[in-house]
């Protein structure tokens, strides 16, 4: 691709992974590349600094001077906000604002497999991956689930598949990225800290099939009615839903739906019976969505039958996803701190028939917990908040069940155990993000991980 032409010089913004993986892409196709962060070296880390270092990349830290706008395009991480007075300042000098899924995509040679949605793209980006490497495939799972993708474009070629977890932000900035199968799992309120409107942040979602044409695929949550509804759904690129109700085989021609308890994959030829979903180690509705979604992309490439059902028989799930921890004086213990928002808890609490200890709080992101209330009281017997928004927790709840507040992790363990019996689950599935005491939730949930470890 020629694009690689059209720009001079680069601008990345952020300094984290991501901003540093374009950075070394865009130096090595010979572009000048500088690379600017507000915060300091401390903040970021000697592993960046070290990589910016070793490449050779001019940078800055601490501010964004206004060599940031002598390039021909700015490269943006998904960490900065699309009000920040950087990149708007950009777009008014008429400086092209793209994000590094873009920059990746110019080079990349095999076919991308992209997954979006408010809740589940880890999952699903990791099981299509086992997938499509069981079956043969040169695959590499990468995005948003914390590999880069311009840090893995190099190593491909034409028959490989890029598996690519994508959020909304990094969609904000894309301008041709097209992916071959473009899967979108569902869309529920989430970052409205960051969107105007839920209507904006559903607008970013959509953008993923948005280059798409007829030869591409669209892979959807048929019963998710801002999904399917969407007036932003492109026309022009082939449909395939998935559905718990067989009726979604009347409105297109590909997909897959749950008969009884029986995963089903449909196309213009017939039907073919995946899986009992009784086999599969993720348990949970939504987990049902992400194999559908999965089922339909192996489809799609013609991947026979007894390499997917081997996958999902064999697949654990995600660190940090409904993760089991351990079992002490007869309480199991679970992690799911990459429950960020309120309907990534909804589907956690629909997992278990035990009562639960729920630690819940966080940064809050304009949540509503009314949506998470019915659960709450059908599952949940004590509360422990903690967090910037353990006050909104606690006053939310407190009036339904017993809430504590907790000013720590090892205090909110420590709390939940005291309230937890016997046969009962201590749950962490914090509905927030984890930014007000941690890194980002893998350091959450591996800190919840140690101090549970630890206790005896």
């Amino acid at each position: 691709m020629s694009t690689e032409l059209k720009y001079r010089k680069a601008t990345i913004i952020g300094a984290a992974r991501s901003g540093v993986a374009a950075a070394k892409l865009l130096k090595r196709k010979g572009m000048n590349v500088f690379l600017s962060d507000s915060t300091s070296e401390e903040k970021i880390g000697s592993t960046f600094i070290n990589e910016i270092k070793n490449n050779e990349i001019a940078y800055e830290l601490g501010c964004h001077s206004s060599r940031v706008y002598d390039a021909d395009v700015m490269v943006v991480s998904p960490g900065v906000p699309q009000t920040s007075e950087v990149i708007q300042t950009a777009l008014k000098k008429g400086i092209d604002v793209v994000s590094e899924i873009e920059v990746a995509s110019w080079f990349c040679k095999g076919k991308v497999i992209a997954i979006t949605g408010t809740n589940g793209k880890t999952t699903t980006t990791t099981l299509i991956g086992e997938m499509f490497k069981d079956a043969g495939y040169k695959t590499f799972a990468c995005g948003n689930i914390g590999i880069a993708f311009s840090d893995i474009v190099d190593q491909t070629d034409e028959k490989s598949i890029i598996v690519l977890e994508t959020s909304s932000f990094q969609l904000d900035n894309i301008k041709t990225f097209r992916p071959f199968i473009s899967i979108l799992l569902n869309i529920t309120p989430d970052h409205l800290d960051r969107y105007e409107s839920f209507d904006k942040y559903i607008e970013s979602k959509m953008r993923i099939a948005e280059n798409q044409d007829k030869t591409d695929y669209f892979v959807f949550n048929y019963d998710d009615e801002l999904v399917k509804n969407s007036t932003r759904m492109n026309p022009n690129v082939q449909q395939s839903a998935f559905s718990l109700n067989p009726a979604v085989k009347n409105s297109v021609t590909t997909g897959a739906y749950l008969d009884n308890l029986d995963l089903v994959y449909f196309y213009y030829m017939g039907e073919e019976n995946i899986i009992d979903t009784q086999n599969l180690i993720i348990k949970g509705q939504h987990n049902v969505y992400n194999a559908m979604a999965s089922v339909i992309s192996a489809k799609i490439f013609g991947i026979e039958k007894d390499y997917i059902k081997k996958t999902l028989e064999n697949f654990k799930g995600v660190e940090h996803r409904l993760e089991y921890v351990r079992t002490l004086e007869g309480v199991k213990y679970y992690n799911d701190s990459k429950a960020t928002n309120v309907n990534s808890v909804w589907y956690a609490l629909k997992g278990f028939n035990e009562p639960l200890v729920l630690i819940l709080g966080g940064k809050d992101k304009g949540n509503d917990y009314s949506q998470i209330e019915k659960e709450v009281k059908q599952h949940v017997k004590h509360i422990v908040a903690i967090g910037e928004s353990k006050q909104k927790v606690y006053d939310y709840f407190n009036k339904i069940l017993p809430v504590t507040m907790a000013g720590s992790m090892e205090d909110a363990v420590s709390k939940s155990a005291l309230n937890a019996a016997p046969g009962e689950v201590v749950l962490l599935s914090p509905a927030c993000a984890s930014f007000d005491m941690f890194d980002n939730y893998e350091h959450r949930g591996a800190e919840f991980k140690r101090i549970v470890n630890s206790l005896k």
